[in-house]
């Protein structure tokens, strides 16, 4: 347990990819404070981790608010996002340092922070491109984290370089690799099939929330390529992305893919789904500032393919721990999948290098270790 008292603060209540780093970024701080915006299984998830965790009740005016939303959308939420600031400024007065886990967390935060006089640290876990962002967004997320941050931390290089881009203070930016542990397997791939009621066969796995740009349509137009090579999606629309879910599902209809297509929804079981699949796809059209089921595919020793943007080519070593395609191009994503398909020599010792790079690079001691001695360096900076 840490002295520093720390306020970690976060928009949402689901569990995502941004969600699952702050669940073990908070393991060192029990008895430390959180705020969420609404509440949901991020509340509970704190909570077992030992975090006193409190919902704003003026979350629910932000539902609208969302990456690409116009300023007529933002207008009418001002109210809510007032009753925030002050309500984490509040909060922030009591805590030595305020740690920002998503976007709307950081913007709100950041005011508040200034207000409070408290050290603001955000973590940022997107590329700021305007692939994600609007012009307006991308110049107050800059303009907040150049005047209002100690620290901006960044899970990769891509992120970093995206980040300056856009004309962000380079000294204030820490790459801190996403850490990752998964517990032992000793059950057999076919065994994992059997309880998990999976396809036999040929067999991949896409393990993201259904998002249009993290590319699952691209995968399925792959599918059509590959007979024979069933698919299942881990994931589910989480942040107002219902439409591109039922896109899929129209799309597996049209394609004659429906007997080898399979929607699991949201899991918490993902490690063991990766060791009971033939290869992973992280199939993002646009970069990936980090690229989590990357890591956990490596450490759970099983080919991986992904689109060669943002992080993934770092975190693949160009391509030696993991099989890079182009963004968007299904013909190249069905060769790469019929290829995983055919084991060799080389594909075994490409996924015992990928293995070995996952627990050197990005364990979640490292991890740890690096954001824990940046909050307490920045808690003393405090006075």
């Amino acid at each position: 347990m840490m002295s520093s008292r720390v306020l970690f603060v976060c928009h949402t209540g689901s569990i995502s990819g941004a969600e699952l780093v702050l669940l073990d970024l908070v393991r060192p701080w029990i008895g430390q404070s959180a705020l969420l915006f609404e509440d949901g299984p991020l509340h509970q998830a704190l909570a077992a981790r030992g975090l006193n965790v409190k919902v704003s009740p003026w979350g629910s005016g932000l539902n609208d608010v969302r990456r690409d939303s116009s300023f007529v959308k933002v207008v009418p939420a001002a109210g809510a996002m007032l009753g925030i600031v002050a309500e984490v400024a509040r909060f922030a007065r009591r805590h030595d340092v305020v740690y920002a886990n998503s976007q709307k967390a950081f913007v709100l935060s950041a005011i508040a922070a200034k207000l409070a006089r408290r050290p603001l640290i955000w973590h940022l876990h997107d590329i700021i491109s305007p692939a994600h962002f609007g012009r307006m967004q991308r110049r107050v997320q800059v303009m907040l984290a150049n005047h209002c941050t100690i620290k901006v931390v960044v899970p990769s290089k891509a992120a970093a370089d995206a980040f300056v881009a856009e004309g962000g203070r380079k000294e204030l930016v820490a790459i801190v690799p996403n850490g990752l542990d998964i517990p032992p397997e000793t059950q057999t791939s076919a065994e994992l099939r059997r309880e998990l009621d999976l396809p036999q066969g040929p067999l991949v796995g896409v393990f993201s929330r259904l998002a249009e740009w993290k590319g699952q349509h691209v995968v399925l137009r792959a599918l059509a390529k590959a007979p024979g090579v069933s698919c299942i999606l881990a994931g589910s629309a989480l942040f107002g992305e219902e439409t591109y879910e039922q896109r899929l599902r129209q799309m597996v209809g049209d394609l004659d893919i429906a007997d080898r297509v399979h929607f699991l929804g949201q899991r918490n079981d993902v490690p063991r789904l990766m060791r009971a699949v033939d290869a992973v796809i992280h199939p993002s059209i646009d970069p990936e500032p980090f690229g989590r089921t990357l890591v956990e595919a490596m450490l759970a020793e099983v080919p991986v393919i992904a689109t060669d943007a943002g992080a993934a080519s770092d975190i693949l070593e160009d391509g030696k721990a993991g099989t890079l395609v182009p963004p968007d191009d299904p013909d190249a994503m069905a060769h790469a999948i019929r290829n995983a398909m055919s084991p060799s020599p080389a594909h075994a010792e490409q996924i015992r290098h990928a293995a070995a790079r996952a627990r050197s690079h990005y364990s979640v001691g490292q991890m740890l270790d690096a954001t824990s001695g940046l909050i307490r360096q920045v808690a003393g900076e405090k006075a």
